[in-house]
């Protein structure tokens, strides 16, 4: 049995790790078909005795018998009336709400409580608030997952350069992290929000400019421990190019602290982009996002069910990461048997 196959056998073993990343791999994929789960466009509709995909392409209301050639309202009791009489069907998601759609009809004044129209009721503006936790969801681990490749790749690199070559060159990378993480972030992260326009590219840039560094001081220390080793010294003798060393033979070994840190990594990633946005420092305010959600309950102390709903599903999400984080740790721990 290799290291690899050992390892996923000790994963395996923990049941409570194993299951945890099956779970949050179900509830991500879900959140992938946001848009088939909650939306307030019909997912097919047959009328007339064809077929209507509003999902992937744009019907004006004229299409269906009304007077104006703008976009279909299928909110609209007409178009409701004209799409469901004479045999004609129509088709929603399970929750038939986007993350921006506007409950008009809502009899209770907003924010409204959980009800039948809306299951975890509506915030401050009449948008459903279980479709703006799935999409919010989405949004935080696509978020985190992008924010943990850049820092793995870039904290890799340059790990592997300043323990590989070490002396001049892993001093002055040594100063420039150190002078580097000095950096105010959080007031650098103010300062851009209020000269360029708040973005979901923005925010990643600016953090990936300071999620590398910790990542790095673990490669450098893998590096530096086998870049003397004699399987290393062998290599060189028989003229193997440093690349070829540094990213076959070292790499591999150095990759243990990279893996094991990688679901405590993106939990981070969630919690900063959380953070943020309650803040008012992250995405733009009609993003659906977790961290808006919250600042909505402060403001609505009596709204329960804003920040219930928002602290399970951000809670959830983190125990799940930090179990699997903890089962991923077990199972590289070679000790084990």
């Amino acid at each position: 049995m290799t290291a690899g196959l050992r390892a996923w056998a000790r994963f395996k073993a923990n049941k409570r790790g194993y299951f945890s990343l099956w779970l949050f791999m179900l509830l991500f994929c879900l959140s992938l078909l946001a848009e088939v789960l909650s939306n307030d466009k019909p997912l097919l509709i047959y009328y007339q005795g064809n077929y209507y995909f509003p999902l992937v392409k744009t019907y004006s209301e004229q299409a269906f018998g009304g007077d104006f050639a703008t976009e279909a309202d299928y909110s609209d009791p007409f178009i409701q009336s004209q799409l469901t009489r004479n045999g004609n069907k129509i088709w929603y998601a399970p929750n038939p709400y986007y993350y921006d759609s506007i409950n008009y009809y809502n009899a209770v004044a907003n924010p409204a409580p959980p009800s039948k129209q809306n299951i975890l009721g509506t915030d401050d503006r009449g948008r459903d608030v279980l479709a703006r936790l799935i999409y919010g969801f989405r949004l935080s681990v696509l978020f985190a997952l992008a924010l943990t490749v850049i820092g793995v790749l870039v904290g890799v690199l340059a790990g592997a350069f300043q323990g590989y070559w070490g002396g001049r060159f892993d001093l002055l990378m040594q100063r420039f992290i150190e002078v580097w993480g000095s950096m105010p972030e959080l007031y650098l992260l103010i300062i851009f929000a209020s000269i360029f326009q708040p973005s979901v590219l923005l925010l990643l840039i600016l953090l990936s400019l300071f999620g590398w560094m910790g990542l790095a001081d673990y490669v450098r220390a893998e590096f530096l421990r086998g870049r003397n080793m004699d399987y290393v010294t062998a290599a060189r003798a028989l003229g193997v190019s440093n690349l070829t060393i540094m990213f076959r033979h070292l790499l591999p070994n150095g990759l243990t602290p990279v893996i094991t840190f990688l679901p405590f990594r993106i939990s981070g990633a969630i919690i900063a982009l959380t953070s943020l946005d309650y803040l008012g420092l992250g995405v733009p305010p009609s993003t659906p996002s977790l961290g808006e959600l919250l600042a909505q309950g402060k403001e609505n102390i009596s709204s329960w069910w804003l920040s219930l709903s928002t602290f399970s599903v951000l809670v959830g999400t983190l125990v799940l990461l930090i179990f699997i984080g903890e089962a991923l740790r077990e199972a590289m721990d070679t000790r084990k048997g």
